[in-house]
């Protein structure tokens, strides 16, 4: 251990000044920290107490929250779900755990000490939060926050008034299933469910995955043994993998890993299986829900799609795919759509009716490709498509005076005091309740594969063209 000696700076450490210099900036960040949390939880309370003159509640106060997230999310540059969420964590940790942000603050404990006990605590209820909330910072005094974390779930499960079982029947009714975007056009499918359900679930992958080794050792092809992915993709439903049994050719070994097995049979099972008993139907026969499949929307250039180059690709809402997938989707569908847009003139589509015509939601997929709010990344498949200016204050069902919005961000405009309006060429401008303008670009792709929509047009009658398609003599590309 290094030591210091007297005044005259004899025996000091050589990176006395890189430490001090590193005290300082915690110290720093420390005042930063405390304040920016102190600040969201503020801002929280405000869009509260606004929502709440004269009695108001329910949806007036999500509104406002929504509303005053936005903004903050302007000047922070981030998400507003993202922003939302922060707020409403810095009020947990401000309100709900008072004396251990005050023990943050006087640096008794860390923040991640904070984290720990938050969320250890999700489990206690309003009653028994402040006594546990004083032994969790007696604990935390003594440790690390990595080693405090099990010794704060055991405390509060001993503190817990309610029987294990009750709890879990309760959180049950929490389960989902989300989607975190990675690289390299790969992704995380997580699915929180009860733990002997996902227990159960490994096991049978396991399984699966086993009886392909053994079929592959016996000589037999893991194709034919049932576990290959890609079985669904055959429905229209997916995508290709550069190693999966549905694309290598039958003389090539299946040389894929326990965990490449587990995770093909998954895809296999979600995207082509169907729920053992299928509610809308009444029994365990095949039913409407087994016939349902998957629908992705895929932009991609028409380069790209005919090997000219291999940039890749955009599974709208998720992230980026490779090129190879892109054109397998394109060479296995029937139902895709070629859309070709004028890149100079943009000549307006409208129709004199409230809905928009097939050709034209297919257009604004392409255009919009996500929601239009600032940040929001949810897939147009996944929106609605809104007036800018209302339909029944005189807006016309144009191309230039529609866009997607996610639901969050639709309702947030009719009920809020945000404002938008179309600049040409897509491009929309809001401006927040506090005046702040923001403006939202977007990229017109050239090439946009979408949902096939059943054309309703009588016998015998040609139906509708997407709009601004060439000519029949005219090459596709």
């Amino acid at each position: 251990m290094a030591t210091t000696s007297g005044g005259d700076g004899v025996g000091l450490s050589p990176h006395a000044g890189a430490l001090g210099a590193f005290a300082e900036a915690l110290d720093a960040a420390h005042t930063g920290d405390v304040a920016l949390v102190r600040a969201l939880a503020e801002v929280g309370r405000s869009a509260l107490r606004v929502a709440h003159v004269g009695g108001v509640r329910g949806m007036a106060s999500d509104m406002e929250l929504r509303s005053v997230a936005a903004e903050a999310a302007g000047l922070a540059g981030r998400s507003d779900r993202r922003l939302q969420h922060d707020i409403d964590h810095a009020m947990t940790i401000v309100d709900d755990y008072p004396a251990a942000f005050a023990a943050w603050e006087t640096r008794r404990i860390t923040r991640d000490h904070v984290e720990v006990i938050v969320k250890a605590g999700m489990v206690v209820p309003a009653e028994v939060r402040p006594a546990f909330e004083e032994a969790a910072i007696a604990v935390c005094e003594r440790d690390i926050a990595v080693r405090v974390r099990e010794p704060l779930r055991a405390l509060a499960e001993r503190m817990h008034p309610r029987e294990f079982t009750d709890r879990h029947r309760d959180a049950a009714a929490s389960r989902c299933v989300r989607v975190l975007p990675g690289a390299d056009g790969m992704s995380d499918l997580i699915a929180t469910l009860p733990t002997v359900i996902v227990a159960g679930m490994l096991d049978r992958l396991t399984q699966m995955g086993q009886s392909v080794k053994d079929a592959r050792a016996a000589g037999v092809d893991a194709a034919a043994a049932g576990a290959g992915a890609g079985a669904a993709f055959g429905h229209g439903a997916g995508a290709a993998f550069g190693d999966a049994a549905a694309t290598k050719r039958p003389e090539e070994p299946d040389a894929r890993t326990m965990d490449q097995l587990r995770a093909d049979a998954l895809a296999d099972l979600v995207l082509g299986g169907a729920p053992v008993v299928d509610p809308t139907y009444g029994t365990d026969a095949p039913g409407p829900l087994g016939a349902i499949r998957a629908r992705v929307q895929v932009v991609v250039t028409a380069n790209t799609l005919t090997g000219t180059d291999h940039g890749p690709a955009e599974a709208v809402g998720t992230g980026l795919i490779d090129a190879d997938t892109a054109r397998e989707l394109a060479g296995q569908t029937t139902s895709w759509d070629r859309l070709f847009i004028d890149p100079i003139t943009r000549t307006p589509v409208e129709t004199d009716t409230y809905r928009p015509t097939a050709s034209m939601r297919r257009l604004l997929q392409a255009r919009d490709q996500h929601c239009r709010f600032p940040g929001c990344r949810r897939a147009a498949i996944r929106c609605e498509i809104d007036h800018t200016i209302d339909y029944a204050l005189g807006g016309h069902t144009h191309i230039y005076n529609l866009a997607h919005l996610c639901q969050r961000h639709h309702s947030m405009k009719q009920f809020t005091n945000w404002n938008v309006r179309q600049l040409g060429g897509g491009v929309l401008e809001w401006t927040s309740p506090g005046g702040r303008i923001y403006r939202e670009d977007t990229p017109f792709p050239a090439v946009c594969f979408t949902p096939g929509i059943p054309s309703t047009a009588p016998p015998g009658a040609h139906p509708e063209p997407p709009p601004h398609a060439p000519p029949a003599s005219q090459p596709p590309f």
